[in-house]
Formats: C-alpha cells, structure tokens, sequence
C-alpha cells in the first residue's frame, strides 16, 4: 500500500489537503468505514446499560459511589495492561483481525450476564470481562485504521470511527429510555444487549488486513517506550496527568441524577452527549488534518476545564444541560485528534507498541483517577471532586503547552 508522508512543523501541522472535506470521506477505505460499522453496534449495546449501571448500584445492589469508582477504576486499569501487550503483538504479527474479533465477542458476553449479579462485586467481574475486550481490540483496531488511510487523511479516519462509535452512543441511550419509559425492568435491558453485540461480531468477522500489511523481519519484540521518540513520551506523561482529573464519566450521570435529572431522561442527557459527539466528531477532526493536532486538542482540554469547574459551582436546570452537551463538544474534538497524533508521533513500524502505551497510560490512570473520585465525591462532595479534576486538567494544559510544544521538531 503507497503511503504517503507530508512533511510537518514543530506544532504537528499538516500540509493543506486538496479534497474537498465530503469527497475525502466518501474516498476512504473500506476497512474504516466496516470498523466504524462494528463500533456502532458495538457501543449500542455497551450504552444501552452504561448510563444504567450507576442506577443499578445505587436502587437494586445498594452500592455508593466509592463502590462505582472502584468498579470502573479496577475495570480499565486492568484491562490497560492488555491494549499495551495486544499492540505489540500486532507489530510482530501484523494480524489484528483475530484479537479484534475476541475482544468484541468477550463484551459482548459480559453486557447480558450482568442480570446474575448480586452484588457489586459480580458487576466489577462484569465490567473487567468487558475491559478486558476492549484491551484485546483497542490497539490493533487503531494499528489496523492507521495503517488503512493515507497519513494527511489520518484525522479525518479516526474521526469517523470516534462519530460512529458515539452514534452507537446515541442509539443505545434512546433505545434504554423507551424501553424504561414502557415500564421494561433493567435486568431485561441487559439480556437485550445481546442482539447489536452478536450484529457487531458477525461484522467484525468480515474484517481484512491491508495489503503490504506484513510482519517486519526484525524478530526481535521491542515494547520499550525510551526508544519511542521524545515528544511522544512528553505527551504520553501529560495525557497521564490530564487522565488523573477526567475520572469515568459515570460520575457526570450520578451528578446529574443528584440535580433532578429523572431515571428515564439519564439516557437520553447521554444520548444528547453522543449525539453532539456524532455531529462534531468527524468535521473536527478533520480540521485537524488542515491546521494541525494541537490547536484542536488544546481547545477540546480548555473546553473540559469549564465544564468541570461549572459542575463544581453548581450546574443544575438548563446550564447542566449546555454543559452535558459541551461535554460531547470536548469529545468529539478530543478522541480522534488525540490518536491522530499518536499515529503522527510514532515511528510507523511500531505503531500497534506506540497505541498499547497510549491506551495503558490513558486506561491505567483511571484507576486512581476514579476511585479518589468516588472518595472525595463520597466524604467531601461534589464541590472538591470536580474542583480537583479541573485543576488537573489545567496543569496538564500548561505543561502541553510549555513542555510538549517546546519539544523539538524530530525528537
């Protein structure tokens, strides 16, 4: 497969593209597009119960918010150390099919399972079973994308797979609210689950590795991050940061729960966070392809900032609801760009290493992140917890800007 490999300045910026933004994204491969199909499906069926579980934990196994931090916190931390192991695996084998198909089917087992809990420690195992899914399919998927577009389209790819991933976001959601407004209990939503996970796994099956998309000839496993390039380290250690402070947004659901927010509309205030997520997700990052990475990310780290710090004051009535959907602004400028530039930094034969380090540092931060959370959240309220998150997330902001900026060009 012809690559291609636009020179670029000290601030990550690419040359101006040609296409126009539709023809670019109807021209991408087919491979980004069935990738975003399975995403779709995928997060229908995961969203369908995720603004349900804290709701879950607090009306039917009576479990707190430090029980909701230390589940999700426990969940993603684990599941980390896989997405760094299953990229390089996909460095040496090239073959990422296979653990994608494994990592969507295991997900999709966990979700209706979750009816035989208990307590919350059968929904933790739950939730680890569907960590541990995504650990197997997050690195090679995003390998496998990067390797199946030209690099000045690389924005504009991870940007569709992030909008089709969220619309599955936006359906599931809706879908819960009408089945929870025609009075169906929770533990059947769950067992529902099942139908969009199996569609998801049949597509994925359909899934092909690019052409010239073939294992080095190096034998050697090289998973260390000092040979990585320095911007990318200095990045990786303030998204740690950054991490710290953002916490599992099941906290924003729980906050909202506590403004009035009733158990039918949760699903659809998430829905709303996806659907701005859907809508923006693409054309931004897209942007980002024209005037570069970093003018985008910092934009989407400010805009988190708010909204934390406006959760923290108060944020009830129709501000909470301008301030979910920022939220959905902060991630459709976020989640695309920030493993665009990930894909920018790394060397290109060690990008499946370069994925698993970015989501082991993104994922194993949450640990901490989330259950302080939950503690602070619990024992001094929301005023600290969103305080503390807002005031990561601008350290994090300056020292991208004074350290990774500064970093330079080629290191």
């Amino acid at each position: 497969m012809r690559r291609h490999h636009p020179k670029r300045s000290p601030q990550g910026r690419p040359p101006q593209g040609r296409q126009g933004f539709l023809a670019t994204l109807g021209g991408l491969s087919p491979t980004v597009w069935l990738v975003g199909f399975v995403s779709l499906l995928n997060d229908a069926a995961s969203d369908m119960v995720y603004p349900l579980v804290p709701l879950y934990l607090a009306t039917v196994l009576m479990a707190g918010p430090s029980a909701l931090g230390l589940i999700e916190g426990v969940a993603d931390a684990t599941s980390s150390l896989l997405k760094l192991v299953s990229g390089i695996i996909n460095d040496r084998t090239r073959r990422s099919k296979g653990m994608i198909l494994l990592g969507y089917t295991l997900a999709g087992i966990s979700r209706p399972l979750m009816v035989l809990a208990t307590g919350w420690g059968g929904v933790m195992a739950l939730r680890f079973m569907d960590r541990l899914g995504k650990g197997l399919r997050s690195s090679p998927r995003d390998a496998l994308l990067a390797a199946s577009v030209s690099d000045d389209n690389r924005g504009i790819a991870y940007g569709l797979h992030r909008a089709m991933d969220n619309a599955g976001a936006v359906i599931g959601p809706l879908v819960a609210a009408g089945l929870l407004a025609l009075a169906v209990p929770i533990e059947t939503i769950f067992l529902l689950t099942i139908i969009p996970a199996m569609a998801a796994i049949a597509l994925a099956g359909f899934l092909t590795e690019p052409k010239g998309y073939t294992p080095p000839r190096r034998a050697a496993v090289d998973w260390s991050l000092g040979s990585m390039p320095l911007r990318f380290r200095r990045f990786l250690l303030v998204l740690g940061v950054f991490t710290l402070g953002k916490s599992s947004t099941m906290f924003l659901l729980l906050r909202a729960s506590e403004l009035g927010v009733t158990q039918a509309h949760i699903p659809l205030l998430w829905a709303g966070v996806s659907a701005v997520a859907v809508v923006f997700g693409t054309p931004l990052s897209a942007l980002s392809d024209r005037i570069g990475r970093n003018p985008v990310l910092i934009a989407s780290w400010i805009l988190f900032v708010v909204i934390y710090l406006a959760l923290a004051l108060n944020g009830d009535g129709p501000v909470l609801i301008a301030l979910f959907l920022g939220y959905g602004l902060f991630m459709a400028a976020n989640e695309g760009v920030e493993r665009a530039l990930v894909a920018d930094m790394a060397p290109e034969d060690r990008r499946g290493t370069a994925f698993g380090w970015y989501n082991l540092i993104s994922s194993f931060a949450l640990l901490p992140a989330s259950f302080l959370f939950g503690i602070i959240y619990e024992d001094l309220g929301h005023v600290a917890a969103f305080g503390l998150s807002a005031a990561l997330g601008l350290i994090a902001l300056l020292l991208f800007w004074a350290w990774v900026l500064r970093t330079p060009d080629g290191a």
